[in-house]
């Protein structure tokens, strides 16, 4: 587990997988990656396995961590947690009972919100669908299911099947951010995350790209989150848009109610 977690929009971490694969362009500098391959030269015993040269790389191929698995339920003090910040975990080699766990363990640690994000919402959807039907037969009110989107084809791919999935709270995470989006199902989403490209090899982000999601929050009374315009490092380009941060988080209802959103936009 990370505590206090460097990202901006999470409190911890939690991995009870690691590893990857590319799978589209948002995918090509992988800081997951550029990671593993940190670790595992530091002997951390999570990162030896490596991944195809082709889609992965070294110390990031898919691995599963048993005994990370109830970690969550030892922390007593309520937290935001990502959920696989170095895997995803509808990764295709990630067992489908091990998933099934997972979310048994998110449903006793009630205690925390749990923030799922995954490239992979087609596998998602029918999983998370049938531990509802088996398990609780409804979502998991502290359990947030997402999807990353970098441009208006994948957002055309994945948005619509995100919405299939049963929750209590649906984001996008547009990050790294690398054309312009119109998100089509906006009204059955609760939470959209921006934020630019970091690194040696950082693409540009257009202004006019994050204006345009921030307005279409806006009109939908979906939370907007800013995290960063990137560059060479995360925090080089900042993270003031218009004069203002964008901090907005979901109701913890999300869809369900329709309420105002809950968060702040902050004068910078």
């Amino acid at each position: 587990m990370s505590l206090n977690s460097a990202i901006e929009w999470t409190d911890a971490t939690w991995n009870p997988t690691t590893g990857c694969d590319r799978v589209s362009a948002g995918c090509d500098h992988c800081y997951a990656l550029t990671l593993a391959k940190r670790l595992k030269a530091m002997g951390n015993i999570r990162y030896q396995i490596d991944g195809s040269s082709g889609t992965s790389g070294i110390g990031f191929g898919l691995t599963v961590h048993k005994d990370k698995l109830y970690e969550p339920l030892s922390w007593k003090k309520p937290r935001r947690v990502f959920v696989n910040s170095m895997s995803d975990l509808f990764h295709p080699r990630v067992p489908r009972n091990l998933i099934l766990e997972i979310f048994d363990v998110m449903g006793e640690a009630h205690q925390h919100q749990f923030q799922v994000l995954t490239k992979r919402p087609r596998r998602m959807a029918p999983i998370v669908e049938d531990w509802c039907l088996t398990r609780a037969h409804e979502p998991l009110s502290n359990v947030w299911l997402g999807t990353s989107v970098e441009n208006q084809e994948w957002a055309d791919r994945r948005v619509p099947l995100l919405v299939q999935a049963p929750a209590a709270v649906r984001f996008l995470s547009c990050e790294p951010l690398l054309g312009a989006i119109t998100i089509q199902d906006t009204t059955k989403l609760d939470w959209v995350i921006v934020g630019g490209e970091s690194g040696p090899q950082a693409r540009s982000m257009d202004a006019e790209w994050v204006r345009s999601l921030r307005d279409q929050c806006r009109s939908a009374n979906v939370a907007f989150f800013f995290k960063q315009w990137g560059g060479r490092t995360p925090k080089a380009g900042g993270r003031v848009l218009d004069g203002r941060t964008w901090d907005e988080m979901p109701k913890r209802e999300g869809h369900q109610q329709s309420e105002a959103l809950e968060g702040t936009s902050r004068d910078a």
